[in-house]
């Protein structure tokens, strides 16, 4: 009989290397899986930026994964807690039987080559025609990640990508990138996940609307001049009329743009939109500006956040997925705005994901832009929590036709 899918989890918040390695090695091991590692996923707290080569190299030796992958990051999350602005390492390891798991690595210079089109992106590292999903990891200063994801969307159409942007770094150079014994300063990874395995990704945008959806009829780049004949600030006007005191409060925490993902979608609700912030208002002329490019004839609506609504959002993504029992084994990517600069408490989203999943294995990271899709598309987000739960596939979520 084959081994069953497995995955264990570890997090060390030891200061120094020689006793951190160990220290995540026994818990690992301790959890049965002493060999026969297919993947390992791990988070290093930017102290350790110098010491990512030496840490690659030990804890390769020590685990002896099939494949190493990670990358540095302002904070890390652990299967049981949030590691915020102090020394710490996260790992998650599996056993995938009947998986493929294949790495492709973008340096900067090619990658600024084949996103111009002179070299075509995928040539030279093909990934497998079964893969479900791509994890991806990218240094923030040399990675343009819209146009990176634009041509993953193109050449695999419905393919769902999962991951962030290195967090932490002072300065170009600065975020480091592990894949195996290796170590890259720019660019990007991306793991393609292919076989016997499913995976099923939560992206919580922590977003409520307010008020009705509006057509776009005046914009040009990432200016919204007119909404449906009225000038954005004239809407917004009249929608604060209406708000109660609690709602205009939530304003202090900013404005959003949702732009819906279908805009021929009679009815439209959370996970319909992509949300972008506010940058700015044009008090003279009405007009709104937008963190994207807006095309006239689509369809958006202004939304808030705040903690309660991102817990909310996060829990009510979740609860569908517990009727299916425990997954096996989980990455979360989470923005550097939320922990506790969202919450008024630490450990805000792990300590939702245990709610439904207790004893959950996972490693996660805060980060500088999230990644993860919606409506079938992949984006690169901020202020969300993007979650892959990974099953075997014969428990796994049916897919919707």
């Amino acid at each position: 009989m084959p081994d069953p899918m497995r995955f264990a989890s570890a997090t060390s918040t030891e200061a120094e290397l020689l006793t951190a390695i160990p220290d995540l090695a026994s818990k690992i091991r301790r959890q049965g899986l002493a060999d026969a590692i297919d993947f390992a996923l791990i988070f290093l707290s930017s102290h350790f930026g110098d010491e990512v080569e030496a840490f690659a190299r030990a804890i390769n030796d020590e685990l002896k994964p099939r494949m190493l992958v990670g990358c540095t990051g302002e904070g890390v999350i652990g299967s049981n807690e949030e590691i915020e602005r102090t020394p710490a390492i996260t790992l998650v390891a599996a056993r995938l039987p009947n998986a493929v798991v294949e790495p492709l690595v973008f340096r900067a210079p090619q990658l600024h080559k084949m996103l111009g089109g002179s070299v075509s992106l995928f040539d030279s590292c093909k990934p497998p025609d079964s893969t479900r999903m791509f994890l991806m990891i990218a240094d923030p200063f040399t990675t343009p990640m819209d146009d990176l994801l634009g041509a993953f969307n193109t050449a695999f159409p419905g393919t769902p990508i999962i991951g962030g942007m290195a967090s932490g770094a002072p300065a170009p150079g600065k975020s480091a990138l592990i894949v195996g014994n290796e170590v890259v300063r720019d660019g990007a990874i991306a793991v393609a996940f292919a076989g016997e395995l499913d995976v099923d990704i939560i992206v919580s945008q922590g977003c409520r609307p307010i008020g009705p959806v509006f057509r776009v009829t005046n914009a040009k780049d990432n200016v919204i001049a007119d909404l449906e004949g009225e000038t954005p600030l004239d809407c917004l006007q009249e929608l604060l009329s209406e708000m109660s005191g609690e709602e205009r409060e939530l304003l202090r925490n900013g404005l959003f743009v949702g732009r819906a993902i279908d805009s021929k979608k009679e009815l439209l609700g959370r996970g319909d939109f992509l949300i972008r912030g506010v940058m700015g208002i044009d008090q003279d002329s009405g007009a709104i500006t937008v963190g994207d490019y807006i095309d006239e004839g689509e369809v958006v609506q202004f939304h808030v956040r705040d903690a309660l609504t991102a817990k909310e959002d996060l829990e009510m993504m979740l609860t569908p997925h517990a009727l299916f029992g425990q997954p096996s084994g989980a990455f979360l990517f989470s923005c550097n705005g939320r922990g506790t600069r969202l919450y008024d408490y630490a450990n805000g989203d792990i300590s939702a994901i245990r709610q439904f999943f207790p004893g959950i294995n996972l490693a996660g990271f805060f980060c500088a832009g999230e990644i993860g899709p919606i409506g079938g598309k992949n984006f690169l987000h901020g202020h969300t929590a993007s979650l892959a739960l990974i099953r075997p596939s014969s428990t796994a979520i049916p897919k919707q036709p």
